[in-house]
């Protein structure tokens, strides 16, 4: 269950917070609270929603290649990674764009942003994250579009300060991994004073080709990336400030695993060559907030952003002699204006607006091996399509007692989506809109033990991706292009607990969600001339996806803890017949034990096992998909030893264990066997 709050309390203890002279990047007390779950600053156990949050200590321990990778043994997630470099959470049986990606609470999902795993979320650096929040559960009021398995929000590292006087420091942090010879860079620095500050970092990666639990090397696996940010924040006037930032993040050349090597039911690769080169990310935001004297709102806050993803490529079949270069990019900008409003009854409102533009450049070229003249075909998506979209919002605190809080909102969403014409469809258009919304109770049986339940409706339109992909997909499939889509929609329900006393944290969930109108990917019983099936987005099918997630961390005695999450996902699909089968990349049982124990002040030590059942439970697509074994993905368990020295009050020293047992699994769904046993070591420098 993470962050533990008496994990903060206890490092708070020990280590002094920023004003204190301390380490400016050691966590804060602030940490206990959550911004995303509410759009407001509060208490995991005063919030309705099942919320999970990670904080920056965590992802130094563990140095993860991507982001996702933090969300592994967690309530309600699982990790899925078709290829080293790129990989993503599935929060409650759903994935890709049916779950809203943030950064710093603007949009990350964008127009061709799959429905499936993808890489998007890899673009963004791992140690420019000072806490990521996820939000189980569709969020329908606040979020609207995509938010249908939850909301995952990437929050930066952000400076803020109080003291009259300049203060700077700067962080030098080192990254070694045994089992692909991984290394990670990263250096950052900060300062500032009262009423301005700023912070900046540069990180990169450099990643030899992975080896498994069976001794294997798993070629072309290894990978490059880098990454710089930068932020500023002044106070514009005594109740003002202005925010202005900038990350960029490139993944030079990212060979697709599953594509380079044959898949369960092959005997042949799909591809001879398949690399994304580039994949890079960059994303300029600037934010306004105001703390208002007015009588109808608290804080008024403005966001303007333009996110910038390139995702080009260089592929060539099997067999063949044609290699394909591909240019895409989307360009996504957005403004949003939320209020915040506290009414004279007491009640607390969020209410705004939203509007993002979307537009996707592509082109695709040809030319046969040891020849230099390029011939441009179609494009993988139709070059100058677009994506609009506007909403308005409203959620409100309708009713607070000293035990019973209600909160319930409403959103209206609008979105415009066009496609030029091509030789096979005329110009589209598609206009969809919908009404989204949730409702929250909190039922205090005592302060620290809360009842809590859910209910939201979620929607998703269908995107650039879905309507007109054109070219070859991974597991030997041809996407064609189906411009009659309608929106899919998800009704989302949950009920649990909390408990938090001054030695246990406690969560326990129960969920259902009855998923309507699902997009997918259908076979349509033909073939290309290269042997590759072709495939096409349909709305097919109802879904339902049921499911329990509890986590817990004890404090046994002040330097002993026990810690454990547990997941269970069963999803269950029907077709237009009433014919019922398994719901497709649905986790198995699956979830995190361990043990932390502090020898005194500066010594830390974590053992843990990591697990997941089998999972036999396919649908006839993951039958088919040569990523899953069709006989269904073997169980697995990992034994793991963190080990961390606070060795002077600027150095720290880390020792990761992972895979001690050497075991050979595949996390389900996945399409690259998992690390083998892996010696990692870490180092966090602070300068004066």
């Amino acid at each position: 269950m993470a962050p533990p709050i008496l994990l903060l309390l206890f490092h708070n203890a020990l280590f002094a917070d920023e004003h204190s002279g301390e380490n400016l990047y050691e966590e804060e007390i602030q940490e206990q609270v959550h911004v995303t779950a509410t759009r407001t600053n509060q208490r995991d156990i005063d919030i309705a929603a099942a919320v999970t949050a990670i904080d920056e200590k965590t992802i130094l321990e563990l140095a993860p290649d991507v982001i996702a990778e933090m969300l592994r043994g967690q309530p309600g997630a699982f990790f899925q990674q078709t290829t080293p470099g790129q990989g993503i959470p599935i929060i409650r049986g759903l994935k890709g764009s049916q779950v809203l990606h943030m950064v710093d609470g603007m949009r990350l999902n964008n127009a061709f942003f799959r429905n499936a795993p993808n890489q998007y979320l890899g673009l963004v650096d791992s140690f420019a994250t000072q806490r990521v929040e996820v939000v189980r559960g569709a969020q329908g009021s606040l979020y609207g579009a995509d938010a249908m398995g939850g909301v995952l929000n990437i929050l930066t590292h952000e400076p803020v300060y109080d003291q009259a006087e300049w203060r700077q420091e700067s962080r030098l942090y080192g990254s070694f991994d045994s089992v692909d010879d991984g290394w990670v860079l990263s250096a950052r620095t900060r300062g500032g004073k009262q009423g301005l500050g700023f912070t900046g970092g540069a990180s990169y990666q450099d990643h030899s080709s992975r080896t498994s639990g069976s001794g294997d090397t798993l070629s072309p696996s290894g990978y490059k990336s880098r990454a710089a940010d930068l932020k500023f924040i002044m106070d514009t006037s005594e109740r003002s400030s202005l925010m202005l930032s900038a990350q960029v993040m490139e993944q030079p050349s990212t060979p697709r695993y599953d594509e380079l090597v044959p898949g369960f039911g092959q005997e042949e690769p799909s591809s001879e060559q398949y690399l994304f080169e580039p994949n890079r990310r960059s994303f300029i935001h600037a934010r306004y907030r105001l703390e208002s004297q007015s009588s109808w709102f608290d804080q008024l806050e403005i966001h303007a952003a333009r996110q910038v993803i390139t995702d080009d490529r260089l592929t060539q079949n099997f067999g063949s002699t044609a290699i394909r270069t591909e240019n895409n990019s989307s360009t996504l900008d957005g403004i949003t204006l939320q209020f915040n409003s506290s009414l004279a009854s007491g009640l607390q409102m969020v209410w705004g607006a939203e509007y993002y533009t979307d537009t996707v450049d592509s082109e695709r070229f040809s030319q046969q091996e040891a020849e230099d003249i390029q011939t441009e075909v179609r494009s993988r998506f139709p070059d100058g399509s677009s994506m609009d979209s506007a909403a308005v919002y409203l959620s409100g605190e309708w009713l607070s007692t000293d035990r019973f809080d209600l909160t319930a909102g409403l959103r209206y969403s609008w979105f415009d989506i066009s496609l030029p014409g091509a030789d096979d469809y005329a110009e589209v258009s598609l206009k969809p809109s919908d009404f989204t919304g949730d409702f929250h109770a909190v039922y205090a049986i005592r302060p620290d033990f809360k009842l809590v339940a859910n209910v939201g409706r979620g929607f998703r339109p269908p995107n650039i991706f879905d309507l007109a992909t054109l070219g070859p997909r991974p597991g030997n499939r041809f996407n064609i292009v189906n411009t009659e889509l309608d929106p899919e929609t998800v009704w989302s329900y949950d009920f649990g607990f909390k408990m938090e006393t001054s030695r246990l944290e406690l969560e326990v969930f129960a969920f259902y969600l009855d998923y309507s109108n699902k997009i997918t990917s259908v076979y349509t019983g033909d073939q290309t001339p290269d042997g590759r099936d072709i495939v096409r987005s349909e709305n097919r099918n109802n879904v339902e996806i049921y499911g329990l997630e509890a986590g817990t961390y004890w404090a046994i005695h002040d330097n002993l803890s026990l810690f454990a999450v547990v997941n269970y996902t069963h999803g269950k699909e029907k077709d237009d017949s009433g014919l019922a089968f398994p719901a497709d990349r649905i986790p198995p049982l699956a979830g995190k034990v361990g043990l932390e124990y502090f020898f005194n002040e500066e010594w830390r030590m974590e053992p843990y096992i990591l697990f997941a059942s089998q999972q036999d439970r396919l649908s006839p697509r993951d039958v088919r998909d040569p990523r899953i074994n069709p006989a269904g993905t073997a169980g697995w368990g990992t034994l793991n030893l963190l080990l961390d020295w606070q060795a002077t009050d600027s150095l720290q020293l880390g020792l990761r264990l992972e895979n001690l047992a050497d075991k050979d699994y595949r996390e389900h769904a996945s399409g690259i066997d998992a690390p083998g046993r892996n010696v990692g070591v870490w180092v966090n420098y602070t300068l004066p």
